[in-house]
């Protein structure tokens, strides 16, 4: 799931600090990081973006359409995120077969280890879900299309989120399996945090090249 990275429509609680073009930088190096990264783990014709919003109009669109080479670009679609993610699990569920291992853009330091793991884990043939520290979640891969049968019901972006969504699936399907807790990025102080721990990603190089200025913000 991800949303291009068009200036004053992403990331609008990091963008209150950076501002809309850095926020929408910061973006762009984001879901760059996060295609490379699945692209080491998942092979060609088992990766799919659902995307929200319009490449022409985002940041590098030249080199965002590089990038999705070899991708399967769909649009979201639902009127709230909810059901956007339960329309995108269930129509890759269709169209490529199970298991769907789906992740945002907001984790840049992701790893191939932690989507090894995940992987791994859905081999029991249960869904498995990601918690994150703000209490969302990262991650969430299904192993059947009925996993998310109440999605669309889950309120987002709420510290609550990840515990609501637990529920839902296992209110569906049952158990649902853990795996890593990761960081994501919704605010600078989550940017400047995600920088330091990876470093050597694009997202660092993108933060450290915006300035002594806004690392004093989130210190």
């Amino acid at each position: 799931m991800a949303k291009a990275p068009v200036a004053g429509e992403v990331k609008t609680r990091l963008a209150a600090t950076v501002g809309d073009a850095r926020a929408a930088l910061l973006a762009h190096a984001a879901l760059l990081d996060t295609l490379a990264v699945c692209e080491a783990v998942f092979p060609p014709g088992r990766r799919v973006v659902a995307l929200a919003g319009t490449i022409d109009r985002s940041v590098e669109p030249a080199v965002l359409r590089d990038a999705l080479t070899g991708w399967d670009v769909v649009d979201q679609v639902g009127p709230t995120f909810g059901h956007r993610l339960a329309a995108a699990h269930r129509a890759v569920h269709v169209t490529h077969g199970g298991p769907v291992v789906q992740v945002g853009m907001d984790t840049p330091h992701l790893t191939g280890r932690h989507l090894e793991h995940v992987v791994a884990t859905t081999s029991s043939g249960r869904p498995v879900l990601g918690q994150a520290h703000d209490g969302g979640w990262w991650v969430l891969a299904t192993t059947s299309a009925e996993d998310v049968a109440g999605l669309h019901l889950v309120p987002m972006s709420r510290p609550d989120t990840w515990v609501h969504t637990r529920a839902a699936i296992e209110d569906a399907t049952g158990t649902v399996l853990p795996t890593a807790e990761l960081g994501d990025v919704d605010t600078a102080a989550d940017a400047r945090a995600v920088a330091a721990t990876a470093p050597h990603t694009r997202f660092a190089r993108a933060w450290h090249q915006l300035g002594p200025t806004l690392e004093s913000r989130t210190a």
